[in-house]
């Protein structure tokens, strides 16, 4: 039964009860964090209670305040800020902590608890999603807000510790927000001081504080993170800071990991385990709490309820929004359109016209030319495309023309990320999850190991973000075998949720862009080449059927009876069996030539598509320049072989780079016999 309480001041109560759900749910999973909602106890009250800006009855609400839980293995204190602030997380979820199906996962999922904006874990990520967000309140503001109607105008918070910090992702993110001047954007460093392996002192002895003043951002330092009112003195100052826009704010909050634990505060032993039912009454009687386990006084949940004054709010905001529309109907529309993710209406007819002009023009270019004329052409129809590179703009191709550099004191929709591929990725997660725009950003594909966790985190989230990695092969010529991609496309495609397109020409290449952008259920990554690749000549229905993953482009004569053979193949190497086709047709042999940009989107096509595209029987021969295990499972029980490549690459032209390792259209058509010789079939 609750009971009203009078011993102790309403915040320390708060911080307790925080606590306490903390405590009593990792002891009944027999797993958890408790150490971190345990020291950062405090700190959550003063925000929570007295300035973060949220309806937990409309936890999608446009102008909300953004918070993001960094060290996101201290999840209880998320879940336990969510049920008493009053969102729709009952308490038995709770009881129910990193259960199966349980909406209390072990680490905060967006999509999965209500009021959870992204999904954090690998540490170092939630700050950097956060400086995406934060630029993406940023550009909204630019574009959509009016004097006198300031319809965009919310911050992002973010709690962070040692790991974050030590993770060199967040040095990337920091740097960026700095010199972009993102000053709505404001941490908190939960300073213990304590990582899994114990006193950080051996590990990490930066001078924090410098560091952050040396990337631009304004530093508060020494705050007792155990005093509510000095946290909250802090954060006021922050506020004023991104009043003045002088830039991001880093709150520097001493604290003590595992606070109230007579016998594991301060330590180790209480980051990343149940305290145990000993310690755990030692911790009630020592924090003065006589509760039983989950159960938490109406005083004090009085205290953290945030419907009525998150309603109020969000009302205060609908009013000005509604004399914004009255104002600026098509503005705020568009708000409207952006803010849902939908594309415009006719969107859909657009894009195939676009599509069937693309393939008029018939040009012969290299497909990371292809994608930078087809960013213009969307750009000029999705105001919310949004994107750039890590300082390979010039090779990747990514501006397009009025793009317009984003700059701290100039809003553009082009982003040179700098030299920071993990920190590119990771932000543009954050745009994908703040809302307004379809962010895109590009690299070398050989560099997609450096933003591989952040591209998985986009799958993970179901994020509708679009990866260019330009470069693809061998193809690139003199760069070498550091900058050749081998092992990079089959291990991408591995990911769960990424489609990855590896266009042949320009037309399969805006067909890949208009996926990328109608797609809205996960990522999609353009694998695309440095040399020039030929048009390939399509029928209207074959154009269309490019969305489809694959596709036959090129069929057995009609009174073969079928094909003897089926040649599959990707990007710059459709080319070659096209040439494959010609000289094995010359000789009498039938053969099918199926493009295949996208493996997951044609597994993804009913059973009667694929077996009309690949027939069952047939031999198949695959060819792509990279490691070839991914496509055994195309052949037909085996009948079938993998030109491709299983070591890496050498410094040379591409042109004899191409012939060493076999791919010209003479060695496919040897492989081709010889395939055939093997399964009997042929002329």
């Amino acid at each position: 039964m609750n009971m009203r309480l009078t011993q102790a001041p309403i915040d320390t109560l708060c911080a307790n009860a925080l606590r306490f759900l903390a405590i009593d749910a990792v002891e009944a999973a027999r797993s958890g964090h408790p150490g971190m909602p345990m020291g950062m106890a405090e700190i959550a009250v003063a925000l929570w209670t007295r300035h973060l800006k949220h309806d937990p009855t409309n936890p999608g609400w446009a102008d909300r305040d953004r918070f993001v839980l960094s060290n996101g293995h201290g999840s209880m204190l998320l879940y336990a800020l969510l049920h008493l602030s009053g969102y729709e997380l009952p308490l038995d979820e709770l009881e129910r902590f990193r259960q199966l199906d349980s909406r209390t996962p072990g680490h905060p999922e967006v999509g999965h608890t209500p009021g959870v904006e992204t999904t954090t874990g690998p540490l170092g990520q939630g700050l950097t999603n956060a400086v995406g967000m934060a630029l993406a309140e940023k550009l909204l503001a630019a574009e959509f807000n009016r004097p006198g109607h300031p319809i965009v105008d919310h911050r992002t918070w973010v709690f962070l510790g040692d790991g974050c910090l030590m993770e060199g992702v967040s040095h990337e993110a920091a740097s960026f927000a700095g010199v972009q001047r993102l000053s709505k954007l404001i941490c908190f460093w939960d300073d213990n001081r304590i990582s899994i392996d114990g006193d950080v002192a051996g590990w990490f002895a930066d001078d924090t504080a410098a560091r952050f003043r040396a990337y631009g951002w304004n530093v508060i330092e020494a705050v007792d993170g155990h005093d509510v009112e000095a946290v909250d003195r802090a954060i006021r100052e922050a506020q004023a800071n991104a009043d003045n826009d002088i830039g991001p704010t880093l709150i520097c909050c001493r604290t003590t990991i595992g606070r109230g634990s007579p016998g594991r505060a301060g330590s180790a032993d209480v980051h990343g385990a149940p305290l145990g039912a000993e310690e755990i009454a030692a911790t009630r009687a020592a924090l003065g709490w006589p509760h039983a386990r989950f159960e938490i006084p109406d005083e004090i949940r009085s205290a953290f309820d945030a419907r009525a004054r998150g309603a109020e709010q969000r009302a205060q905001w609908q009013a000005r929004f509604e004399a914004y529309a009255q104002g600026f109907p098509e503005a705020a529309e568009e708000f409207r359109r952006r803010m849902a993710g939908e594309l415009p209406v006719g969107f859909g007819i657009l894009s195939n016209a676009i599509l069937r002009g693309v393939a008029k023009e018939a040009a012969t270019v290299a497909s990371r030319k292809a994608s930078q004329q087809a960013i213009g052409r969307l750009a000029r129809a999705l105001p919310e495309l949004l994107g750039g590179s890590a300082d390979l703009t010039h090779s990747n191709l990514t501006d397009w023309p009025a793009c317009g550099a984003v700059r701290a004191d100039q809003p553009g929709r082009h982003i040179n990320w700098g030299v920071r591929e993990f920190g590119m990725a990771a932000a543009l997660n954050g745009i994908a999850l703040h809302g307004g725009f379809i962010p895109f950003g590009a690299t070398f594909l050989v560099f997609s190991d450096y933003a591989r966790n952040a591209i998985r985190m986009s799958a993970l989230m179901k994020q509708r973000v679009a990866y260019v990695m330009t470069h693809d092969s061998i193809g690139l010529g003199e760069d070498g075998p550091t900058h050749q991609p081998v092992e990079h496309i089959p291990s991408l495609r591995l990911i769960p949720g990424l489609d990855l397109w590896r266009p042949c020409d320009a037309v399969e290449t805006q067909a890949a862009w208009n996926a990328a952008v109608m797609r809205r259920d996960g990522p999609t990554l353009l694998a695309l080449s440095r040399q020039n690749l030929p048009h390939q000549q399509r029928e209207a229905d074959q154009v269309q059927a490019i969305a489809r993953g694959g596709y036959v482009l090129a069929e057995a004569p009609p009174d073969a009876g079928g094909p003897a053979l089926v040649i599959i193949a990707t990007g710059s190497e459709v080319a070659l069996a096209m040439a494959a086709h010609d000289t094995l047709a010359a000789e009498g042999v039938a053969v099918h030539v199926v493009s295949m940009p996208c493996t997951s989107v044609f597994d993804r096509q009913d059973a009667a598509y694929r077996q009309r595209v690949l027939p069952p029987g047939v031999p198949r021969l695959v060819i792509e320049a990279a490691q070839p295990h991914g496509w055994w499972r195309y052949l037909a029980g085996g009948r079938g072989d993998v030109v491709g490549i299983d070591r890496f690459g050498e410094s040379a032209p591409a042109a004899a780079l191409l012939e060493r390792f076999g791919f010209t259209p003479q060695a496919v058509v040897e492989r081709a016999r010889a395939l055939l010789a093997t399964t009997g079939t042929g002329a």
